[in-house]
């Protein structure tokens, strides 16, 4: 509610500024006040004003003067505010007509915002190599990107959701190798396989890497497996794209269990078997984009050059600047060029579809491969973006330059913009904290077990798995449950544990700012103290308490905005009162305002963190308020309406938060 209002002061203040001084500021800062007391929004615009002028005129002007113009303005065109004045040296504070501005946020949903994508946003996300078992570095990339898809859902964007799958990168490779020369199985015997397929590949992918370690000679198979994969041809071929596929139902069972879900798996096999690729290579080497080398280092490489840089240059990011290396295979940075020029209907090119899977309420997932579909009913269309944003962890953040460097060199003068709009939202890593790794059941020499954290490996096994963790959580939770809600069934209890080991993780895994690297600890996650998702989802349950104790004493108020307005003397005298209980009234009914504003801020700035910062402070806020007023108590039917009011107020922002960081709560724990 606070964000348009925001907006129209500094618009209004631009426009005075303009009419009344003749300067045109390319912004104004309008802020919140750190006490209500000082107002609802202040702007220091005239401090601004002041240095603009003298740099014109060489002469000194009084800020506070200038803000008293400012404010004398603003009164006559800002009916939404109270109170207009100048403060201090020369701030403008705004306060808002109290009783009024509550009366509206009570009939207002928590935040309604104009696109500012132009057109369909598409997130890429999780993009898990389909050769094992995801784990907790996994999960962050996934709980990152789905809650940016939620954040943008909730800002108006049209968002479509991809999950690409690397089903001919080295690592399915290595997977093909266990079973073939480690295990000596065949296409028939892996499919055979009973169990958790993806756990059972986890165990393998780490032997290959010791295996590969006794006799680097064994390297061969992977190069050779790698070709055959990327040829499509023969059994080997046949046998990754099998393991592929299994392995991506396995992850969307995993993901699907914190509610995170994808409209479409684009292939990396269907980028090169329908020469998305081929097509890329060639506009690239027509654009002059990348260049050939013929001697040194990198001979017999098509090389993307970096700016002025000349081609022959070596360093650390040889890897990622070589698109197609000296024995004719592209590498991935090559073919996510590719892609990402479909991703803005740059190529003329479109995968086939098929049905991969449906969740129990109908919604498809789709895979773009290469072979035509016999699907009853067509796919949507997909593709042909405004915008991408790629949830990537940040030791890729070079790769992605150059993605978008390719992409760029290639986009024609109408899609320039779609490819600066577009981004890389770069994450840092997880790590276990040594008490995890403990419990966990992981051997610790003495130095590191004091280490701030421990860094995981695939190819080590060292790491936790998805669903072992999940299982964990919940087991820890469902214990909880058990002996404080005991008489519930025991279905009642497990989906209780459920969510509050989704809103534990989920939680825990947001509330850092994306480039910060974390170490995932449990009793940190699990506590319901502090800032954690199980804080969170105590202020919603104690909400839930609070209007089921209304209704069994027969208190309940089923519509407290409708008693409020019949009574609005009352209620303008308990927020206008300048004692302490008014101003905690209006402090927490300010935190609510700022839904809207925190939900701008995340999404200009791709970071979910905001959300989760907001979601711990207004929780905390309640808190205070929950502790300090028995409304079930509360002898004056008006003043309970007004403080069920302000619950309502809580629960709806706070429910608007959650959901946004995927968490859901119980009416009880």
């Amino acid at each position: 509610m606070l964000h348009p209002l925001r907006e129209t002061v500094r618009q209004a203040v631009k426009t005075l500024v303009e009419r009344q001084f003749g300067i045109v500021l390319p912004d104004v800062a309008v802020e919140f006040p750190p006490n209500v007391t000082l107002g609802d929004l202040a702007t220091p615009a005239a401090f601004e004003v002041a240095k603009r002028r003298k740099a014109i005129t060489g002469e000194k002007h009084a800020p506070r003067d200038i803000a008293q113009t400012l404010a004398d303005g603003l009164r006559t065109v800002l009916p939404d505010f109270e109170r207009i004045e100048v403060a201090g040296a020369g701030y403008i504070n705004l306060f808002l007509n109290r009783a009024e501005t509550l009366l509206r946020a009570l009939n207002a949903p928590p935040g309604v915002h104009a696109p500012r994508f132009r057109g369909k946003v598409i997130v890429e996300h999780t993009s898990v190599n389909p050769n094992k078992a995801a784990h907790i570095g996994h999960l962050r990339n996934a709980v990152l990107g789905d809650a940016l898809v939620r954040l943008l859902r909730a800002t108006g964007e049209t968002v479509e959701v991809h999950n690409y799958i690397d089903d001919t990168g080295v690592q399915v490779a290595d997977v093909v190798v266990g079973f073939v020369h480690i295990e000596g199985r065949s296409l028939g015997e892996v499919a055979a396989i009973d169990g958790k397929f993806d756990d059972y590949c986890w165990d393998l992918y780490a032997r290959v890497g010791t295996w590969y370690a006794e006799d680097e000679s064994r390297l061969r198979w992977r190069a050779e497996t790698l070709h055959a994969i990327e040829r499509h041809e023969g059994e080997l071929a046949a046998l990754g794209a099998r393991i592929a596929e299994r392995i991506v139902h396995c992850h969307l069972a995993t993901m699907e269990r914190l509610g995170i879900r994808y409209d479409v798996l684009p292939c990396e096999s269907a980028i090169l078997r329908l020469d998305f690729w081929a097509e890329a290579f060639e506009r690239l080497k027509a654009a002059g984009a990348i260049v050939y080398e013929a001697e040194g280092r990198r001979a017999g490489c098509w090389v993307m050059r970096a700016g002025q840089e000349a081609a022959t240059t070596d360093d650390e990011h040889d890897a990622d600047k070589i698109l197609v290396r000296s024995n004719g295979t592209v590498n991935y940075t090559g073919k996510d060029i590719a892609y990402h020029l479909w991703k803005l209907g740059i190529l003329e090119r479109d995968f086939h579809y098929r049905a991969f899977h449906r969740y129990a309420d109908g919604h498809t997932v789709w895979m773009g491969t290469a072979a035509e579909a016999d699907d009853a009913s067509p796919p949507p269309a997909f593709g042909r973006g405004a915008a991408y944003l790629n949830v990537i962890d940040v030791g890729q953040s070079y790769a992605q330059e150059f993605v978008k460097r390719g992409v760029l060199s290639l986009a024609p003068d109408a899609l320039r913009d779609a490819v600066a709009a577009s981004a890389h939202v770069a994450y840092e890593k997880v790590a276990l904290t040594p008490a995890s790794c403990l419990e966990l059941g992981f051997e610790l020499s003495e130095a590191d077990r004091q280490r701030p954290f421990i860094s995981m490996s695939g190819r080590k096994g060292l790491g936790v798995k998805a669903d072992d963790l999940l299982d964990r959580l919940e087991s820890k939770a469902l214990a909880h449950v058990q002996a404080h809600q005991p008489t519930l069934p025991e279905a009642e209890q497990r989906a209780i544990a459920h969510k509050i080991a989704v809103a534990a993780v989920r939680y825990f895994l947001l509330k850092f700012a994306r480039t910060t690297l974390i170490a995932f600890d449990f009793a940190d996650a699990m506590a319901e103290q502090g800032e954690t998702g199980v804080y969170l989802l105590y202020s919603l349950v104690r909400v839930a308490g609070i209007r089921r104790k209304l209704r069994e004493a027969g208190l309940d108020c089923p519509n407290p905005a409708a008693v409020l307005a019949g009574n609005h003397t009352q209620l303008e005298a308990w927020l206008r009162d300048e004692g302490k209980t008014a101003n905690e009234f209006w402090t927490l009914i300010g935190l609510v305002l700022r839904y809207d504003t925190v939900l701008v801020e995340a999404s200009e700035t791709l970071e979910p963190s905001v959300v989760a910062k907001y979601a711990f402070q207004l929780a905390q806020a309640f808190s205070g308020f929950y502790n300090r007023h028995n409304i079930r108590h509360e002898p004056d039917e008006v003043r309970r309406a007004f403080l069920l009011a302000l619950v309502s107020l809580v629960e709806s922002r706070l429910r608007a938060a959650l959901d946004v960081l995927g968490i859901d709560a119980p009416e009880r724990m």
